[in-house]
């Protein structure tokens, strides 16, 4: 079974201001020039194949081992921090903060560097972000890696924040996250979550960040039984450590920017790009209908259904499918 590459540093890491002037923010509707500071880094080799990865979230950020899933001898390794998260600043920022933004970072990512194509690696809403760039700029996309595929249709966001799904497998944790919020709220209690993590009442805050943090480590730690007890953080909570968080449930309540432009009736667009599709049979986060239906409207995509697998990128199976893929992605070049 194959396992990361060894750690590595980068031999370049900054930050990119950006602007999008002509994009219209999501929260007030007007035009808006805020500048965003994007941290990048660059590893591997430098005249390698050049890959971006993606990571997931939204809200997330990126770590050390993801620049590990590329052979750094063969591979320009990009990686950076989405707008509001990680090192890139303003961080926790919702301003100009929306899929199309990104993309069009992504773009100021490529062409900074000078990259003519590059090989789009992610995962969960990774695999969201790659389709979406894929298909808005396919001609300097040279292959992609999707991992645990999340296609942000409403039935998706519904089965992570809805009594409809996964709350079906796990109902003791689902009712540990709902049982306080307002009844009439608790089959949908999306926006409710969204204003008490929300709220200026510390308390209120931070009662519901150690409750969707407990729920949705059930569903990604789906082979372990978690108490609420060992699930919440014990430390003391700051204000930072909910950004990821409210951009997450931010992005979930706008179904990810993309509703306009669902990603499979978009498919026929990116059919010729070499596509390596990697999933647990087990991911309770995106179940695995997802990239199933993803292969059904795109045939020419090589799906792999990882047995005893779940969402993680970091499960052991799923490493192997990852690594194999990025070597195999190397071999045809």
């Amino acid at each position: 079974m194959l396992s990361l590459y060894p750690a590595i540093e980068p031999f370049s890491d900054y930050h990119l201001t950006v602007t999008n002037d002509a994009l219209t923010d999501a929260q007030t509707g007007e035009e808006s020039t805020e500048e965003h500071h994007i941290y990048v880094e660059q590893c591997g080799n430098p005249l390698g194949i050049p890959v971006v990865f993606l990571h997931g979230g939204p809200g997330s950020g990126c770590r050390p081992s993801h620049r590990c899933y590329f052979d750094p001898q063969l591979y320009h390794i990009i990686l950076f921090d989405q707008r509001g998260c990680g090192r890139s600043r303003p961080y926790g920022t919702l301003q100009q903060n929306t899929t199309t933004h990104i993309i069009q970072d992504m773009e100021a990512i490529r062409q900074h560097i000078g990259i003519k194509k590059w090989l789009v690696f992610g995962g969960s809403w990774g695999a969201t972000l790659a389709l979406y760039y894929a298909n808005h700029f396919t001609e300097k996309v040279s292959g992609l890696i999707l991992r645990g595929v999340f296609l942000a249709r409403q039935q998706d966001i519904d089965w992570v924040y809805s009594e409809n799904g996964a709350a079906k497998i796990f109902p003791y944790a689902w009712n540990n996250l709902v049982k306080d919020l307002p009844l009439s709220q608790q089959a949908q209690p999306l926006s409710v979550i969204y204003q008490q993590l929300t709220s200026d009442d510390t308390k209120i805050s931070n009662a519901i960040f150690n409750k969707l943090q407990h729920w949705e480590a059930s569903l990604i730690y789906w082979q372990e039984s978690l108490s609420f007890e060992e699930s919440s953080i014990e430390n003391p909570i700051k204000e930072s450590d909910k950004a990821p968080a409210i951009i997450q449930l931010y992005y979930s309540m706008n179904q990810c920017f993309i509703a306009k432009e669902p990603l499979l009736e978009n498919i026929e667009n990116i059919r010729h790009i070499p596509t390596k599709i990697i999933h647990g049979h087990y991911d309770m986060v995106c179940p695995l209908e997802q990239a199933w239906q993803l292969k059904k409207y795109w045939p020419e995509a090589e799906l792999s259904i990882i047995e005893m697998a779940g969402h993680v990128a970091s499960e052991p199976k799923i490493i192997d499918a990852l690594v194999k893929a990025t070597n195999d992605f190397a071999k045809c070049k």
